[in-house]
């Protein structure tokens, strides 16, 4: 049996970063808060607690005071930053970059519609970390739309700008850019922006070729990733033979027996140390 691992899968650029601060930070202090898990992935989030980091939410983050607390990769709303201050919290913002930016046009963007009586529309995952961050950017008023067919929120004579999750499906989004123009009236100004991170788009590519290239593949990713979730369906669609797992004990002997080649991937969020246990386990 041939085992490999997607050269491809792994952390993203947002997710190295914000690792890499708590691990910079976890070493200088022996100890640091998080807001929210630093990663859709519980075994990493595990790894870092032995370190010293303590996840907690926002209740336990108006609790604290002048103490240093890391903001994730997703991002947070302007709230957060207030209650920071309020308290004497020093923040290492994490915030990926691309994730940064989109705040930020969704801010002009919110400014823009409030003078002209428009809507702010966000395709995403209601209450997800990163959607809850960009929602804030408009005082918490946008239309949060998670399918293409979800367009009973929105008011078609209005003028309307929106903006998708960075790890949104692209073709999801282009549906909904088209249900919204079949549906505008003549007088409505509408702008739909390009948001989705390139190298979560560029992975659905990628990862229906290596799943073509193999007879099994094992799938790595946490229970509550996104886009790991999405990752996953594309490939059960390329290759039927595949399996969602958060960890090598999860491995069914019946999955791969007769296998010549077994592929492991993961998500965005998915440690490489946690692909290469299922490998090891694999080989033993």
């Amino acid at each position: 049996m041939h085992i490999e691992i997607d050269e491809h899968a792994g952390f993203c650029f947002g997710v190295v970063k914000a690792i890499g601060a708590a691990e910079d930070a976890l070493a200088r202090e022996g100890s640091l808060y998080c807001l929210g898990d630093i990663v859709h992935n519980s075994a990493e989030v595990d790894r870092l607690e032995t370190k010293g980091l303590t996840v907690i939410d926002h209740e336990e983050l108006r609790r604290l005071q002048g103490c240093k607390v890391l903001i994730r990769a997703h991002g947070e709303p302007p709230e957060t930053y207030c209650t920071a201050t309020e308290r004497g919290i020093e923040l290492i913002d994490a915030t990926c970059p691309i994730v940064l930016a989109l705040q930020q046009r969704i801010r002009q963007g919110y400014e823009e519609m409030k003078a002209v009586g428009g809507q702010i529309v966000i395709f995403g995952k209601p209450g997800h970390a990163e959607v809850t961050g960009l929602n804030g950017q408009t005082d918490n008023t946008a239309l949060i739309v998670s399918r293409p067919d979800e367009l009973d929120g929105i008011d078609f004579s209005r003028p309307v700008r929106l903006y998708s999750q960075t790890t949104k499906s692209r073709e999801d989004y282009r549906q909904l850019i088209a249900n919204i123009e079949g549906r505008l009236q003549p007088q409505a100004d509408f702008v739909a922006f390009d948001t989705i991170c390139n190298r979560v788009a560029n992975r659905a590519k990628e990862l229906e070729e290596f799943a073509r290239s193999v007879d099994v593949l094992l799938f790595v990713a946490g229970a509550h990733s996104s886009n790991g979730h999405y990752l996953y369906e594309y490939c059960r669609k390329v290759q039927p033979k595949t399996y969602l797992i958060g960890s090598a004990a999860e491995v069914q002997p019946e999955w791969i027996a007769g296998a010549q080649r077994v592929g492991i991937s993961g998500a965005t969020s998915t440690p490489r140390w946690l692909m290469e246990e299922v490998r090891e386990m694999l080989k033993k």
